[in-house]
Parts: structure tokens; C-alpha cells; sequence
């Protein structure tokens, strides 16, 4: 995102965008990728509920919101373009509020990578995180990426 410091966040996060809502999907490579054709978009403000929830010591990814999304709301799927685009929303509204935060650092990109686009960038999330009992590991010479060392041992279930 650009500007960060120029938006309302919350705002944002308390546009509820015309959802929740489903939609058949006929794009067959779209259903082959995702594995059916039922989509499921959730609000912004669904995405900062489940990521209050995760507790220090635990950390989600946007896949696993997604995965937990679609199964609680019986889709096959849910949109992943909206769903990286609204943790950031919350991640970035969190930051603009004094109280009520939301721990974005236990959120993470796919396979336990974390997000340079939250607030904070990676020194941040790699602080809070090392804060928190996990380590975290770098990738890449030209095109340095920072993961959750075995971040699947501590993925938290919404079950």
C-alpha cells in the first residue's frame, strides 16, 4: 500500500464492502486451481476478528484464514486477492489505534513468510515475533525474504 499514513484504516476496516457474500465461479481454471467453484468473500472486519484471536506463541497465514473461511461458511473457497488486501487493512488499522489492537505480526504470508508490507516491515514483526519464543530464518541473497522457522509445529486451529 502507498500513502499509509494519508488513510483511514478503520474506516476501511469497517466497510463491510458488500459482504459477506458467495459466487459461482465458471473460469474452469479458476475452479481447477481452487478445487470447486463456490467463492466466498468475507468484510475486512472478519479478517481483524480472526487475527485477534491468535494467541502469542501462535501464528496463522492468510491460507489458513482462508481455508477456515471457506469451510466455516461450506464454499469451496475464498477469494485470496481480498483476503491479502484485508489483513493488511488490518493490519494497518491496528497501528492507527491506541487500544484494541490486533497482533498482525502472528499473521502470515504462505509458507510462514512474513509480511514486509505490515506496519513496522520485518524488523518489527521479526522483533515481536523473536519476543514471543519464535526464530526466524532468511531466505534468498538478492531477493531477501524472513520466515517463521517451523511455523507449521505452531499454526493455530480455529477448530
Amino acid at each position: 500500500m502507498a500513502n499509509e499514513d494519508k488513510k483511514d484504516f478503520n474506516a476501511m476496516l469497517n466497510d463491510p464492502k458488500d459482504m459477506p457474500k458467495t459466487k459461482v465461479i465458471t473460469d474452469q481454471k479458476t475452479i481447477d486451481k481452487y478445487g470447486g467453484s463456490l467463492m466466498y468473500f468475507a468484510p475486512p472486519l472478519v479478517y481483524d476478528k480472526l487475527m485477534k484471536q491468535i494467541p502469542k506463541g501462535k501464528v496463522i497465514t492468510v491460507t489458513a484464514l482462508r481455508d477456515y473461511l471457506a469451510k466455516i461458511n461450506h464454499a469451496d473457497f475464498t477469494e485470496p486477492i481480498t483476503a491479502g488486501a484485508f489483513t493488511s487493512i488490518a493490519a494497518w488499522a491496528s497501528s492507527q489505534r491506541e487500544t484494541d489492537l490486533t497482533p498482525y505480526w502472528r499473521t502470515l504470508k504462505a509458507h510462514g513468510e512474513i509480511n514486509p508490507k505490515f506496519p513496522g516491515g520485518v524488523d518489527f514483526q521479526k522483533e515481536r515475533l523473536e519476543q514471543e519464543g519464535h526464530q526466524i530464518i532468511q531466505r534468498g541473497r538478492k531477493n531477501i525474504r524472513y520466515y517463521v522457522k517451523d511455523f507449521e509445529t505452531v499454526l493455530f486451529d480455529f477448530v
